[in-house]
């Protein structure tokens, strides 16, 4: 089997020939391409070549046209601070909706012309002309409440959910719409999933995640299938208090950061939904040697088999050395659900 037609068969429950490698790779795939990351996250072309690069060097199932969580703000009018080796970063001391009556006068721009998400959309439509029969294409998304977080500012965000809950709301339905035509545009050009952040999410309680998040993150993950996708959820932080309404939005993946203990997001989840990560990418991942890679990857396995698929708790890390990295290749090549 490759990639593309492995993961499609373990989405579906059809019998796999070993388990599903999808670890995401954005600064650790660009310095393996030798392109500077400024470049990656602008130029779609760099993107491409450097995921194809790593994805077929350590046999990943997969390519992503995950990048940094600025896209979508940026086309919407946010400032945002480009750097050439690092990450964009939003400048949310100049939040683009400070004033929350700016919200009205927004519109969303069209994702396949506007110039950071159009770059993207461009992404997935190289992956599916140079890949697309042989690795899965992931598309990526910022959910609803990491949207709202790059646009308003996360701390600000967080007062308003107790200031102005009215605001929250009209806010968290102009990023949901923002993110479901961001999605189309990409699954229109190529993707086959959509991966969602929703970073900001992990730090609300879970009181406030069931009554604002929650709705506006099912509303998503319902129109991402209705659009013919698949859906992948990562939510950066420890989710362990919201692992039980995570496992009801039917998300195809969900994808756990290093806090979460596996086996409770499995208890959380129940024995049908597929659970992806989660070594400590710093720790273990970046810092350990491959035999403690090897067993840490080992207990996650065991923890949530059968419905599992290999990755690391968050992004792979820069420096991660590479023997580290095929660690996770080999366990899954000789590892069956």
């Amino acid at each position: 089997m490759n990639g593309r037609e492995r993961l499609l068969a373990f989405l579906t429950g059809d019998s796999v020939d070993s388990l599903p490698l999808m670890p995401i790779t954005m600064m650790y795939a660009a310095d393996f391409a030798g392109v500077k990351y400024g470049q990656y996250v602008t130029d779609f072309r760099a993107l491409v070549e450097s995921q194809i690069a790593i994805a077929d060097a350590f046999d990943f199932d997969f390519v992503s046209c995950i990048s940094d969580p600025a896209r979508e703000a940026a086309d919407c009018g946010a400032r945002v601070a480009m750097f050439e080796d690092q990450p964009p970063a939003i400048v949310e001391t100049d939040a683009l909706l400070a004033s929350k009556s700016t919200l009205s006068t927004l519109t969303i721009p069209d994702p396949r012309t506007a110039t950071r998400m159009g770059d993207r959309v461009r992404a997935a439509a190289l992956f599916r002309e140079r890949v697309g029969d042989r690795k899965l294409i992931e598309g990526w998304i910022e959910g609803p409440c990491a949207e709202a977080a790059d646009l308003r500012g996360i701390n600000t965000l967080m007062m308003d959910f107790f200031d102005d809950p009215a605001f929250v709301r009209e806010l968290f339905e102009f990023t949901l719409e923002l993110g479901v035509q961001f999605a189309r545009a990409q699954v229109e050009a190529g993707a086959d999933l959509i991966g969602v952040g929703d970073a900001a999410a992990s730090l609300v309680g879970p009181e406030i995640y069931r009554e604002f998040v929650w709705p506006h993150e099912k509303r998503l993950v319902d129109e991402l299938h209705a659009m013919g996708t698949r859906v992948r959820l990562h939510i950066c932080g420890n989710t362990t208090s919201i692992l039980e309404p995570m496992g009801q939005l039917g998300c195809d993946i969900v994808d756990l950061d290093f806090m979460v203990p596996m086996d409770k997001a499995r208890a959380a989840m129940g024995p049908d939904q597929i659970l992806l990560g989660n070594i400590d990418p710093v720790r273990i991942l970046r810092g350990a040697a491959p035999e403690t890679v090897r067993a840490a990857i080992a207990q996650c396995h065991q923890q949530t088999r059968p419905r599992y698929i290999v990755g690391a708790g968050c992004e792979v890390p820069r420096a991660t050395p590479e023997a580290n990295l095929r660690v996770l290749t080999d366990y899954a090549r000789s590892t069956m659900p």
